[in-house]
């Protein structure tokens, strides 16, 4: 499982939103392959050097997307990150589609919440909220 502090999933989401309104809208996630699909308000899981979520929003040129690393598998200060990610995301590289609609009323719910969890099993993407 991995975890995001709550207020930097909204930045991702926000970020998302404004370099979408801002360049025309979101790119695909899945490299074209699923035409339309994942191209809304969201968010990217992305498994590769640690897992970490991205912004979606389409990019001017030469801009870099937004990255929120999870607590447990940044590849700076944690040794450990390569062996969780391949315990808990796979071993290859890989982007899950989170949609906006689904993480906002979410985490809009309840305030006492810190931490959306994100848990990735072979079927589904589960997300629940902590308190740290």
């Amino acid at each position: 499982m991995f975890t995001f502090p709550i207020p930097a999933v909204r930045t991702v989401i926000e970020r998302g939103q404004s370099d979408a309104a801002a360049n025309g809208g979101f790119r695909n996630p899945y490299y074209g392959l699923k035409p339309g699909e994942g191209e809304k308000p969201g968010l990217w899981l992305v498994g590769d050097s640690g897992v970490y979520i991205m912004a979606n929003g389409k990019l001017a040129q030469g801009d870099r997307p937004l990255v929120v690393y999870s607590e447990e598998c940044h590849p700076v200060g944690n040794p450990d990150w390569f062996d969780y990610k391949r315990r808990h995301f796979g071993g290859d590289d890989g982007i899950e589609f989170l949609d906006a609609e689904q993480i906002l009323p979410l985490i809009n719910r309840d305030f006492r919440f810190t931490h959306l969890r994100v848990q990735l099993s072979e079927a589904e993407v589960s997300l629940s909220l902590i308190a740290r």
